[in-house]
């Protein structure tokens, strides 16, 4: 929300400098993301141009004779509306504009045009940064003195500020107004409402029908005739311009500025293009069209928008945009002011159905008060009365089938201390929720019975006028004290636990944890996933999505690591090791979907070899299956490989995790096809994990085991053995012997000079005794042992 200071001025006097005004907006949660000034109008200031001669070399241009209170200065100008007598901004040389043509910043130098020197500039609101309108001249105010500098004509500072989506009421002037009175204890003054009404009823000349009072609570109509549509007095086009609205004219002018001091959305119709003098607030029928302001084709309107209709069908879409055939022209002489209140969550639905955002519709979309309509109408009228030449029928016709009482909230001193940890006393209560609007009463001998004003729907319970004290007396200002009340009983979680846990280990191996997404779209699951899986499994769709990129909930963790790798290949071939734990979500029939708690990793890049040095080939199926072992090994949890089949995974290089008789998940090199859908052309080695599948298995209680104090003895062994013996059970045997104290695979070779239907399977084995040191003996006969039941249960020979 953009507020110039000349405007808030109005409703509050500013007591303080600019910067500490905007210190105490933030502090008390408006937040000033910026301060904008006028620009650097040094050399520009008020001229008047005396007289108008005709350009001697060019029928398009002319000569200005211009005085700026330092003497005359002949101008060469090309625009269409400048006149003798006119008050205009005259730049001098070296004055700071905007180039009109390339939009920068540039500086005014001599020069002469069609041989004739221009001494300076008469400029439009495109060359003095204001505004885009370059197709005439600035004109000023006729009471701006000749050689008054223009910032202190036009000039003002604006405050950029972030508004809250619970606080409506600061998408207006006027409630930044109410904001600076209180944070600088000052009284905000309400713009006034009143005017002279005509002796004919507006109820006679227009009637309102709301059908549908669960989406509008309140329509004000206003009825305002002998209106002349023009242009907007220069102060309101300036005002407009400010915040960055363009003018269009007197009428929608008007609109535009009640909207924006008051925070209330209007609209104005043609009176006489109201058919049946009816307005009815329905929703939209079945196939029901509407062609939009500005817009040349007709729009479909689903039959949960809320639409304004006459007597024959929809003029405008409720909350959003107004219809073409009952616009506002230069021909209107009766205005049909409307002044309602829409369901939020309607309007919100409406604007993005439609793609079509607009300030009426963010403004509704917040919650407005069903109290703010008939003010803001009278505010409208008032101005139209005074500023388009009208007379307002007498009276509104104010249909308002939602009203409610207005809400009272109890707030004791008891709950004000607990909550702040400090004793506010009873007059200091009074003066802040008083500076704010809120009416307050003291009901001994504890407690407050408190107002919240119209425009503040967001206060409902007790707390919310407690956060209204904090602000204002300032959040810096609370003491510091520590947490009382019991400590809650300890609950544990076995799963966000383990969850914990198995993040810990990853990262602790040298894997990068990452954060994506839950939502997803069917296109990217169905590069993971078969589309004929996902036809009969569909995922959750959400009913308000963000965007169709986000529209279901996904049911892997797959595509979130592929796409994350690849964003981050660089093509150096460094090895890229990721990971993410988190819920995926597994649809079923006629319930929310199953919330998995899941682990999923990618390894990719050149390999590293024992000692953690790059080797010359990819990572592949061991390499990710060796961090899973890690995994599982500092879980304590003892698995098996079995071969499997899987889509996304390549055939032959998959394997199924197994704990126990239970499958909880995989491990395998993606398939090239899977990987390229993605944009990697690199190999890359996959593994998943179902924690809840795994939990079970992961011992609870692990049981102390002294360290040996004797020296470990390493040396590899490598066996030739048939193709379809697999290294897990080679490994298992390895295992069972006594001074075994651990065993991984390192190498698996087949060819030249190993036998057709033979493999090489080459072993890391650590020797340890708990009881004596072992000798080179001790170590070769163990070795022996394991070699002879390698031969006679799997058939395998040393390796020389």
């Amino acid at each position: 929300m953009r507020v110039p200071l000349r405007w808030l001025s109005e409703y509050v006097d500013l007591t303080i400098d600019v910067k500490e005004l905007a210190r105490r907006l933030t502090v008390a949660g408006l937040e000033v993301a910026d301060i904008i000034t006028a620009g650097d109008w040094s050399a520009i200031s008020v001229g008047y141009v005396e007289k108008i001669e005709p350009h001697p070399n060019a029928d398009r241009l002319v000569l200005a004779t211009v005085a700026a209170g330092d003497g005359e200065h002949r101008v060469v100008c090309g625009a269409p509306n400048v006149r003798a007598g006119q008050k205009i901004a005259y730049a001098s040389i070296a004055a700071k504009l905007i180039d009109g043509h390339t939009g920068e910043p540039t500086l005014l130098k001599a020069a002469k045009i069609r041989g004739v020197e221009s001494q300076g500039m008469i400029c439009s609101e495109k060359e003095l940064g204001i505004s885009g309108e370059h197709t005439g001249i600035l004109v000023l105010p006729d009471d701006a003195k000749v050689g008054t500098p223009l910032s202190e004509v036009i000039g003002d500072t604006i405050l950029d500020i972030e508004t809250t989506p619970n606080r409506p009421d600061w998408l207006s002037v006027l409630g930044i107004a109410r904001e600076v009175a209180a944070v600088t204890g000052q009284a905000w003054r309400d713009p006034p409402i009143d005017y002279p009404e005509s002796a004919k009823p507006a109820k006679d000349m227009i009637a309102v029908e709301i059908a549908d009072p669960d989406l509008c609570p309140r329509y004000v109509a206003a009825v305002i005739e002998n209106v002349t549509v023009g242009e907007s007095p220069q102060w309101m086009k300036d005002r407009l311009i400010a915040v960055g609205m363009r003018p269009i004219n007197n009428v929608v002018d008007i609109t535009n500025y009640v909207m924006l001091e008051m925070g209330q959305p209007l609209h104005a119709f043609d009176y006489t293009k109201v058919r049946g003098r009816k307005i009815i607030v329905r929703r939209a029928l079945g196939g029901e069209r509407i062609r939009l302001l500005a817009e040349d084709e007709d729009r479909a309107l689903g039959d949960e928008m809320l639409v304004i209709a006459d007597g024959e069908g929809a003029t405008a879409v409720a909350g959003v945009m107004g219809g073409g055939d009952s616009e506002v022209t230069d021909a209107t002489r009766t205005i049909l002011l409307e002044s309602a209140n829409f369901k939020g969550t309607s309007i919100r639905r409406t604007s993005q159905a439609l793609k079509l955002r607009t300030d009426a519709s963010t403004r509704f979309e917040k919650g407005l008060s069903s109290q703010l309509p008939p003010v803001a109408a009278a505010r409208a009228v008032k101005l139209m009365v005074e500023l388009c030449g009208g007379k307002a029928a007498q009276g509104v016709v104010d249909a308002f089938p939602g009203a409610t009482k207005e809400g009272r909230v109890t707030l004791t001193l008891d709950r004000l201390a607990r909550v702040l940890g400090l004793d506010v006393p009873q007059a200091q209560v009074k003066k802040i929720l008083g500076s704010l609007g809120f009416g307050v009463r003291w009901m001994p001998p504890d407690r407050f019975i408190v107002r919240p004003p119209y425009w503040r729907t967001d206060v409902t319970i007790a707390d919310d006028v407690i956060e209204e004290i904090a602000r204002i007396i300032g959040y810096d200002e609370l003491p510091t004290t520590q947490l009382g009340g019991r400590i809650p009983v300890w609950v544990p979680q076995p799963l966000p636990a383990l969850r914990e846990r198995v993040s810990d280990i990853l990262v602790a191996a040298g894997m990068q944890q990452i954060i994506t997404y839950s939502m997803t779209d069917i296109e990217t699951l169905s590069k993971v996933l078969p589309r004929e899986e996902l036809a009969i499994n569909r995922p959750l769709k959400l009913a308000n999505p963000l965007s169709r990129q986000y529209e279901f909930a996904r049911t892997t963790l797959r595509h979130a690591l592929l796409e994350t790798l690849a964003a981050n290949e660089r093509g150096s071939g460094e090895l890229i090791a990721l990971f993410e734990t988190a819920r995926t979500y597994q649809p079923r029939e006629a319930d929310l979907p199953h919330e998995v708690e899941s682990l999923c990793g990618v390894v990719s890049g050149r390999a590293l070899d024992r000692w953690g040095l790059p080797r010359g080939e990819p990572a592949g199926f061991f390499d990710a299956k060796a961090r899973l072992e890690h995994l599982l090994d500092t879980l304590h949890v003892s698995s098996t490989f079995r071969e499997t089949h899987d889509f996304a995974y390549l055939p032959g290089r998959t394997a199924e995790i197994v704990t126990g008789d239970t499958p909880v998940g995989l491990v395998g090199e993606v398939h090239p096809r899977v990987a390229a859908e993605f944009g990697i052309n690199a190999p890359v080695a996959m593994f998943e994990v179902d924690l809840e599948a795994l939990l079970p298995h992961v011992a609870e209680v692990v049981h102390y085991e002294a360290v040996s104090p004797y020296p470990p003895v390493e040396e590899d062994l490598a066996v030739i053995v048939p193709e379809d013996v697999t290294a897990t059970r080679v490994v298992e045997l390895i295992r069972a012997f006594p001074l075994v104290k651990s065993v991984r695979v390192f190498d698996v070779y087949t060819g030249d000079p190993i036998p057709a239907g033979k493999k090489s399977l080459a072993f890391a084995i650590t020797y340890q005794s708990d009881k004596e040191t072992l000798t080179d003996a001790d170590v070769a006969k163990q070795r022996g042992r394991i070699i002879e039941r390698l031969r006679r249960e799997l058939g395998a020979e040393p390796r020389a």
